[in-house]
């Protein structure tokens, strides 16, 4: 099965970026996108935020 949500380290690992700065990017996504402060992020959401391709985020995380 594949992976629907994305995590900080994640996010992290993606970006280049700490896990600090992952952590307040999904922090905005959810804001963004209207969700509760615990809510996942899926990777479409990641992905049309951040404007990355959804193809190469899903091949970068399933690398990892």
């Amino acid at each position: 099965m594949q992976q629907v949500c994305i995590y900080p380290k994640e996010a992290a690992a993606v970006t280049g970026t700490k896990y600090s700065t992952a952590r307040a990017l999904l922090q905005r996504i959810r804001a963004h996108y209207a969700k509760p402060a615990r809510a996942y992020v899926s990777i479409a959401e990641f992905c049309q935020y951040t404007h990355l391709p959804e193809a190469e985020v899903t091949r970068a995380l399933n690398r990892s």
